[in-house]
């Protein structure tokens, strides 16, 4: 059965905690039910040269800093799959390192979609030797692997601009929801390249993406796309005046499918 492609903006690693985020996370998780497997793009695993996980056992990695004890002693012991990332090796030249494991970008949103981690995940990381339009080309390899049960994600945020966050919170600095609703238009439209040049999506668009590990895993999800599919949104917030929440899903989640096909019925 053909899975979605989901997006996930992640925002403070504090999420995994709970809250209104996680708790959207928790919602979509009982949309999706359980896939064969995730291939997870994260913003936070940056190489040179293209990597996969390849560990039946991923390690929780606790990439951050200054955070409580109770964040820090966070597991999240999701199965790893030696098989599909041989797949994932196959369909794009990936390497499959054991070196990494699961960062936050992908643990502490899982860790709410399916928290029996009993879905295999494996991580593709972001090739520092490649422009945009590449990430994407490179994505689009991946296709085929949502049916086969697999469902692809990105992990990141649309706006991400540390510099400018308001630490209580507040309310959207007008240049990130600018840049937030264009993106969104984009991916409702199915205009691509204007993703993939996403400079000219908005004024001071670099003001949200200055610079852009963040925002490339959401190629990887817009490839997905097929002719016709649905784009839907979720968490559709910005955080701290600079940090966007917003998710994204191609395709239709199983709980939605079941809904049709009982109508057909």
């Amino acid at each position: 059965m053909r899975q979605p492609a989901v997006f996930f903006g992640h925002g403070s690693p504090m999420n995994a905690l709970g809250g209104p985020y996680a708790d959207g996370w928790r919602a979509l998780g009982t949309r999706l039910g359980k896939p064969a497997g995730v291939v997870m793009v994260s913003a936070h695993w940056e190489t040179q040269g293209l990597e996969v996980t390849v560990q039946e056992r991923p390690k929780t990695i606790q990439d951050f800093g200054n955070f409580g004890p109770e964040l820090h002693a966070m597991q999240y012991p999701a199965p790893g799959s030696p098989a599909l990332a041989g797949r994932v090796a196959e369909l794009t030249g990936a390497r499959a390192v054991d070196a990494w494991g699961l960062d936050h970008g992908t643990w502490s949103v899982l860790a709410h979609v399916w928290p029996e981690a009993d879905v295999p995940v494996v991580q593709l990381s972001l090739n520092r030797e490649l422009d945009a339009g590449s990430h994407y080309r490179l994505a689009g390899r991946l296709r085929s692997l949502r049916d086969e049960g697999i469902l692809i994600a990105g992990s990141g945020d649309f706006v991400h601009n540390l510099r400018t966050m308001k630490r209580d919170g507040g309310e959207a600095y007008a240049w990130a929801s600018n840049f937030n609703q264009a993106v969104k238009s984009a991916l409702a439209r199915g205009d691509h390249e204007a993703l993939i040049d996403w400079v000219g999506l908005a004024e001071q668009a670099q003001l949200s993406v200055p610079t852009d590990e963040h925002y490339l895993p959401l190629l990887y999800v817009a490839a997905q796309a097929e002719p016709g599919e649905p784009v839907s949104f979720f968490n559709d917030s910005i955080w701290g005046g600079s940090i966007s929440m917003t998710g994204v899903m191609i395709g239709q989640a199983a709980s939605a499918r079941s809904t049709s096909a009982c109508m057909a019925t």
